[in-house]
């Protein structure tokens, strides 16, 4: 029975020489990097659907709050009513992006 013995080093994966980078070129590199970087748009889009999801709840409990106020301001409860039609657009064309971009 051998006893296997891992280091740091065999762990980590091997770099690239320098003079082979420099030959390789940006438009090899920015290949290289595309699956990161997509991955990375993505999870950005669905951090601003999470900041949206926030942002409609806030809204929805503005407007009961305005309804419920008396006197009823009305300006405010269509203004509030207003960014909450936005805020819910904004989520849907977020979530209508990410499908078609990163399916």
């Amino acid at each position: 029975m051998t006893i296997k013995t891992y280091t740091a080093e065999s762990d980590r994966p091997k770099l690239t020489p320098y003079a082979k980078l420099l030959k390789m070129g940006k438009e090899k590199a920015t290949e290289l990097l595309a699956p990161a970087r997509a991955s990375e748009q993505k999870h950005k889009a669905h951090h601003e659907i999470s900041k949206l999801d926030v942002t409609i709840v806030e809204l929805e409990t503005k407007i009961t709050e305005a309804a419920s106020e008396y006197p009823i301001n009305f300006d405010k409860l269509i203004k509030t009513q207003d960014e909450l039609a936005l805020a819910a657009r904004r989520k849907k064309q977020f979530e209508t992006i990410v499908a078609e971009m990163f399916p």
